[in-house]
């Protein structure tokens, strides 16, 4: 069976507040997770979305489709960048420390990233933009302890 995940970042500023959302797909059952961030970018919670929705598996060779409407995220995997920034040690590049963290589950499991496109038609991607703006828009916000600022 294919698991099938949707994600989606937001910030209020970039920096500034921020959250993520995702959605879970497992046969009949559905999840959805979020969480925002006192002080963090658009484009590290596109990432800690997808991060966050594949920590949360007990299993592991999975089959994973994640849908997402960050084109910084689906092609950086998608393309194989990824693998040749991890082998210069993301010299860099933005996010080193979620990227890292994200390859070392991408290895655990066979993902698939599809690009979405945002605020558009796609129910999912509505719903995970909903988590997320509404995360960012929290009370309970913790702190993005890799974002260094720049």
């Amino acid at each position: 069976m294919n698991l099938e995940i949707y994600t989606d970042g937001a910030a209020r500023g970039n920096p500034g507040p921020g959250g993520y959302g995702a959605v879970l797909h497992w046969g009949t059952v559905t999840k959805e997770i979020s969480q925002g961030y006192r002080h963090t970018t658009n484009n590290r919670m596109e990432l800690m979305a997808v991060i966050a929705a594949v920590q949360m598996l007990t299993r592991e060779k999975l089959d994973i489709t994640i849908y997402s409407d960050s084109a910084y995220v689906v092609n950086t995997v998608e393309k194989g960048w990824l693998f040749g920034w991890a082998k210069k040690g993301y010299a860099g590049k933005k996010n080193p420390d979620l990227w890292a963290k994200y390859l070392e589950l991408h290895k655990k499991h066979n993902i698939k990233f599809i690009w979405v496109k945002g605020h558009a038609s796609n129910k999912w991607n509505n719903r995970c933009d909903e988590l997320a703006t509404a995360a960012a828009d929290g009370r309970n916000l913790i702190e993005d302890v890799g974002y260094t600022g720049d």
